[in-house]
C-alpha cells in the first residue's frame, strides 16, 4: 500500500486517507506487537479533524479484532497527553490520528510505542512492511474498548511536576480550534492564572488555515497581550505537542530563545533542589545559545539530526535533563520524551512567574551573547536530494561569506562551522521537495550574508 512513515509518522492528503488504508495501518501495528509479545491495551487518540474520530474507530475495531484491548478517549486529546497516558497506564503502545500543524486537508497516524517517545525507524520501517488488510482473530479472542477520559489524570501529573503559582498571572491562550482547547487553558487555570481562551471553538477546518503558531497566524494574539490586558501569551499547535509564547516586548518568541528561557528556569529549580543532572539534547539546526547555558551549569549539549523522535532517544542515552528542537517542539526527560506543548505552557508561565520572560530573556542576552537564526529553502526534487547532497561533498569551499570554516559537521546534512562562531546548516527536508538553508549568527546583517552564500552554493547544483 501507498503509505509512508514520515519524520514523525503518516501524513497524508484526505482523499488518500482512506478507510482500508487506516485498517491496513491498524493491523500493522497488530502484527508488529503480536510479534514482540506485547499483551498490554492500546491507547487511540485524534484530534478535531472531521475524519479523525472516524478513523479511530476504524483503528479501535482493528485492534479489537486482533485481540487487544483498546483505551479511547470521548473527544479529541493532545498527542502529549495520549502518549503520556501510555506511560502512565503500562500500555502496550498508542495511535493517534491526526497531522499535526498540517492544513486541514491533511490527516495522518502517528505510532508511540510503550516508552511514550516518538518511533524511531526500525519501529516504522517494520510497520510499512506488515501493511495489509486486517486478519480478525475468531470472536471470543477479541478485546474491548474502554472509552475514558484522559485529560484528567494527566492535569494532575502535569501540575504536580512542573509546580510553580500563577496566582494573578493574565494569560491570553490561543488554540487554534486544535486538541489544546479545555486542556492546557485548563491547566494554567488550575495553576491560579486568569485565563482568556482565543479560538477555542472545535473546528475540522481550524478556522481554514494550517494549526501552526507561526508569527503571522498569531498576530491577534499579538496585538491582544500588546494591549495591556495580559502578562502573557500561549498558543498551541492543532495536536498541542508544539507551543508558542507571546511577551508584551517580543510578541511572538523565537524557538530558539523560548527553548533557552525553558532550559535555563529548568536548571534553576535543578539547581535549588539539589539535584544532578543538567544536560540538554537539541537537534542540529537548534540554536549554539543551549550549549552556552549548558556550559555555564557545568553541563553539556548534545546534538541530534533533525526530528524529534532523534531528540528523544538521546534524551534517555545521555539521561539529559530537556531536549528540544527550533521549530517549537520542547520535552522534559522526567515527564516525558516526547514533545509536548501543554505540560510547557505550564513550565513557560511557571518561568514567567519567577522571572518575567522579557526580563529572562535579557538577562541571557547579556551573559551569552546575542543570536539570531533563520532558514531558506531551495526547490530540489525528491530523487534529486541525494545526488545533491554527493555532489555538495565535492564542492563545499574552504570558507563561507568571507569567513573560514573550521570544521564540518555531518550529523544531519552538511553543517559548516566558521571561525567567527556562526554556522551553516544545508540539509534535505524530509517531508518536501526541498533542500533546507539554516544560518546561526551575532547580528541580522551577518545572517543574511551566510543564508545568501549557502542559496548560492545550492543553486549551480540542483
Amino acid at each position: 500500500m501507498d503509505i509512508e512513515f514520515g519524520t514523525d509518522g503518516w501524513r497524508t492528503t484526505t482523499a488518500a486517507f482512506t478507510a482500508p488504508r487506516v485498517r491496513a495501518v491498524g493491523q500493522a501495528v497488530v502484527d508488529y506487537l503480536r510479534a514482540d509479545g506485547a499483551d498490554g491495551a492500546i491507547a487511540v487518540g485524534y484530534d478535531p479533524r472531521e475524519d479523525s474520530r472516524p478513523a479511530a474507530e476504524e483503528l479501535c475495531r482493528v485492534l479489537c479484532a486482533g485481540g487487544y484491548d483498546v483505551v479511547l478517549p470521548p473527544r479529541d486529546a493532545p498527542t502529549p497527553v495520549v502518549a503520556w497516558t501510555v506511560v502512565d497506564r503500562g500500555l502496550a503502545g498508542a495511535l493517534q490520528v491526526t497531522a499535526s500543524h498540517n492544513p486541514p486537508t491533511d490527516n495522518g497516524i502517528k505510532f508511540i510505542p510503550s516508552d511514550g517517545a516518538p518511533a524511531l525507524p526500525a519501529v516504522t520501517d517494520r510497520l510499512a512492511a506488515e501493511l495489509k488488510p486486517p486478519e480478525p482473530l475468531e470472536r471470543a479472542r477479541w478485546g474491548t474498548v474502554e472509552e475514558t477520559d484522559l485529560v484528567g489524570p494527566y492535569l494532575e501529573h502535569a501540575l504536580s511536576f512542573v509546580g510553580g503559582d500563577l496566582d494573578g498571572q493574565r494569560i491570553a491562550y490561543d488554540a487554534m480550534h486544535g486538541s489544546g482547547r479545555g486542556v492546557t487553558d485548563e491547566l494554567l487555570g488550575r495553576a491560579g492564572a486568569t485565563v482568556e481562551t482565543r479560538r477555542g471553538r472545535a473546528d475540522p477546518t481550524f478556522g481554514g488555515t494550517a494549526p501552526e503558531p507561526t508569527a503571522d497566524a498569531l498576530a491577534e494574539l499579538v496585538r491582544t497581550v500588546r494591549s495591556g490586558a495580559f502578562d502573557l501569551g500561549i498558543a498551541n499547535d492543532g495536536d498541542a505537542d508544539r507551543l508558542a509564547v507571546v511577551t508584551p516586548a517580543r510578541g511572538v518568541v523565537d524557538p530558539n530563545w523560548l527553548f533557552a528561557a525553558l532550559y535555563d528556569a529548568r536548571l534553576e529549580r535543578r539547581d535549588r533542589d539539589r539535584d544532578r543532572g543538567g544536560d540538554a539534547v537539541r537537534t542540529v539546526s537548534t540554536t549554539f545559545l543551549i550549549d552556552r547555558i549548558a556550559a555555564a551549569h557545568g553541563h553539556a549539549a548534545h546534538e541530534t539530526p533533525v526530528g524529534f523522535k532523534w531528540v528523544a532517544e538521546a534524551m534517555a542515552d545521555r539521561d539529559a535533563l530537556v531536549g528540544g528542537e527550533e521549530s517549537g517542539g520542547f520535552g522534559f526527560t522526567g515527564h516525558l520524551r516526547n514533545k509536548d506543548g501543554v505540560l510547557l505552557a505550564l513550565a513557560a508561565a511557571a518561568a514567567h512567574a519567577e522571572e518575567p520572560l522579557d526580563e529572562r530573556l535579557d538577562r541571557l542576552r547579556e551573559e551569552h551573547g546575542d543570536i539570531v537564526q533563520d532558514r531558506r529553502s531551495v526547490g530540489c526534487p525528491d530523487d534529486r536530494k541525494a545526488a545533491v547532497v554527493e555532489e555538495l561533498s565535492e564542492a563545499l569551499p574552504e570558507s563561507i561569506a568571507g569567513t573560514e570554516i573550521d570544521r564540518v559537521g555531518r550529523t544531519d546534512g552538511f553543517k559548516l562551522f566558521l571561525s567567527d562562531g556562526s554556522w551553516l546548516l544545508i540539509r534535505p527536508s524530509g517531508t518536501e521537495p526541498k533542500l533546507r538553508v539554516y544560518a546561526e549568527a551575532g547580528t541580522e546583517g551577518r545572517l543574511e550574508e551566510l543564508l545568501a552564500a549557502g542559496v548560492a552554493l545550492l543553486e549551480p547544483i540542483v
